[in-house]
């Protein structure tokens, strides 16, 4: 769900409207390496940078061979990384702050949409637009859901709506403050936000295929970054939804929403959170297929973002899923889960964490 997407659902009473990006993407070749340059770099340049670890690089298999994944996750095949560093944890709302303290930064959710490109024929219909959608915000759950309150036929538009006053600042909405969750991962950032931090920060966002390997923690195979049961001696590793989602949540890892970064045990490369807690946006454009036509080294995505399911948007890679993954309705805590989210958009329950290339050079 983004608010692009909201605001054309709600948009569809208007006859002949039509609603498109008014950012398109930048394209970016696919990076892709030969097997005629340099080997792999594995052996770590200098000393990780405060708060990252070396994640060592080398050949793994991305993509799942279990029949029950989802067809985005398809084919399995081998991929080549360099090393790099990663954030041992998600940018907490005490380092955005410090970003936004140092810079002035203005997040995506803290602005009046643009919907200068919605039109009727040729007459703006600027003043048909529903006005909780024509200022700032940005798309929370729907607190207090009963069952009854649940439209099937609506989907995922059934438990999501779109809060005014929404923000980094302000988790739920108006009365809401990150005044005593300094130490959890910021959300309500856009891709265009979390790569505005990245610069200010010598780093940069990273690319879908280290995501994975570095969640994996060196494990082949497995379905989740410590191995394949998900509550090993009924312990609870992640933070995800526990109960009938949307309707109830019986909270039994101890958080309802985000939780202090590192609240759960690390992988075997020493990163929190590589499972739950909020979705983490990657570099990658996001097609269905690319699997298929990944290079084999060093892959950065697709050069355009398509997704099947809302061709007019243009989307980017999330990965790791989040508080409100559910192994009734959404499973993307497993490694290889894959989600995708509009660029120019924030939410609940998404944030970010960075890398730095092998040469310590932003590519």
């Amino acid at each position: 769900m983004t608010r692009l997407a909201l605001a054309l659902f709600l948009l569809t009473a208007l006859p002949g409207c039509v609603y498109t990006d008014p950012a398109p993407s930048p394209t970016r070749s696919s990076g892709e390496s030969t097997d005629t340059l340099s080997p792999v770099v594995t052996d770590a340049p200098s000393d990780a940078p405060q708060a990252m670890v070396w994640i060592r690089g080398g050949s793994f298999e991305m993509g799942t061979r279990d029949p029950s994944g989802k067809p985005d996750e398809f084919p399995p095949h081998t991929v080549e990384l360099d090393g790099f560093y990663m954030d041992t944890h998600e940018v907490t709302n005490g380092e955005f702050a410090r970003f936004v303290k140092s810079t002035g930064f203005v997040t995506a959710a803290e602005k009046k949409p643009d919907f200068s490109s919605v039109r009727q024929g040729s007459k703006r219909t600027e003043d048909k637009i529903l006005p909780e959608l024509n200022r700032p915000g940005s798309i929370c759950m729907k607190q207090g859901l009963k069952r009854g309150d649940i439209d099937p036929r609506l989907g995922a538009y059934g438990w999501w709506e779109y809060v005014p006053g929404a923000d980094w600042r302000h988790p739920e909405g108006p009365g809401s403050s990150i005044d005593e969750r300094l130490d959890h991962p910021v959300v309500h950032v856009s891709w265009h936000d979390a790569n505005a931090y990245c610069k200010w920060a010598g780093k940069r966002l990273p690319t879908e295929a280290e995501w994975e390997f570095a969640a994996r923690g060196g494990l082949d195979g497995k379905t989740y970054p410590w191995g394949n049961e998900r509550n090993p001696e009924g312990k609870w590793l992640i933070n995800i939804w526990q109960g009938a989602f949307p309707v109830k949540n019986t909270n039994d890892d101890g958080f309802l929403t985000t939780s202090p970064v590192g609240s759960f045990p690390e992988n075997g490369y020493g990163l929190f959170d590589m499972s739950g807690n909020v979705w983490e946006w990657c570099h990658d454009n996001y097609t269905a297929d690319y699997y298929g036509d990944s290079p084999k080294r060093n892959p950065q995505g697709p050069e355009e973002s398509l997704d099947p399911d809302e061709p007019d948007i243009l989307k980017r890679i999330q990965r790791g899923g989040s508080f409100m993954c559910s192994d009734t309705y959404c499973t993307g805590y497993r490694v290889t889960a894959r989600m995708k989210g509009e660029q120019g958009s924030g939410l609940y329950h998404t944030g970010f964490r960075c890398v730095v290339s092998h040469d310590a050079h932003l590519k």
